[in-house]
């Protein structure tokens, strides 16, 4: 039986506000992260990922209370990243109330710790959050970031995303910095790819403009799409999506 594909609205989270830019440049404020994640709670989304996109840069950790105030109010899963270094992280956030807990620079630094979240939490609570960028410098034509996108590396991404996956990640949160806030649609090269490098799902992430994008996107090989800027400045809802997905023969919840 085919699994449904998800829809899921993204806090990109600085100080405690709601921030989105393009190309992960130029933060603006959108709000409250507990208001919002309330407000797509209500419109019908199937998770919600929360990414303190500044952790990692200012070397601290994510903002639990932020966490607890959105999962003491929010009943869908909650996905939560940013700055999360150590097995003992993932269990604070899973403590205060996250469902899945995404990393991506302390992972690259470190590989051995995707095992050790998988080993000691399960797969499924792990999600290899990884931040793209197009570079002529790997084979597939596709490197990863680290530190919210600030640091290119020299790895290749459809690479990395495998060996994750053979580590323990139980999901793959591929973000495109080159389409992000763009609203031009996604990257669906790259979501095609991460589709044949892994057999863990996929969640495509990075370009959303139009309700026309989502389903492009699934038939590429995602079985969930994530937007953040559509949904904040209300050019669409969470309803709006299904319905278009639904219209393309997708099965949505």
């Amino acid at each position: 039986m085919a699994l449904a594909k998800r829809v899921i609205p993204c806090l990109d989270v600085a100080e405690g506000r709601v921030v989105k830019g393009v190309n992960f440049e130029n933060l603006r404020d959108m709000g409250d992260p507990v208001e919002l994640a309330r407000h797509y709670a209500a419109q019908g989304a199937d998770e919600i990922t929360f990414l303190d996109v500044t952790a990692t840069v200012d070397a601290r950790a994510t903002t639990y209370d932020v966490v607890q105030r959105t999962a003491e109010q929010v009943f869908v899963p909650l996905t939560v990243g940013g700055g999360v270094r150590s097995v003992d992280d993932v269990a604070r956030l899973l403590g205060v109330g996250a469902d899945k807990v995404g990393v991506n620079s302390a992972a690259i630094a470190r590989p051995a710790l995707i095992g050790e979240i998988a080993d000691r939490f399960g797969a499924q609570v792990l999600v290899l959050s990884l931040d793209v960028k197009r570079a002529g410098t790997t084979p597939s034509g596709f490197v990863v970031t680290t530190h919210g996108g600030r640091n290119l590396t020299e790895i290749d991404a459809i690479e990395w995303a495998r060996e994750a996956a053979e580590r323990g990640a139980g999901e793959l949160l591929v973000n495109s910095i080159d389409a992000d806030g763009t609203r031009d649609g996604f990257d669906l090269e790259l979501v095609g790819l991460m589709r044949e490098a892994a057999r863990v799902p996929v969640i495509a992430s990075g370009g959303a403009g139009s309700v026309e994008h989502f389903a492009p996107a699934i038939k590429a090989g995602a079985d969930a799409v994530l937007a953040a800027s559509v949904f904040h400045t209300g050019a669409l809802t969470v309803g709006d999506v299904k319905d278009a997905l639904r219209a393309e023969g997708v099965l949505v919840r």
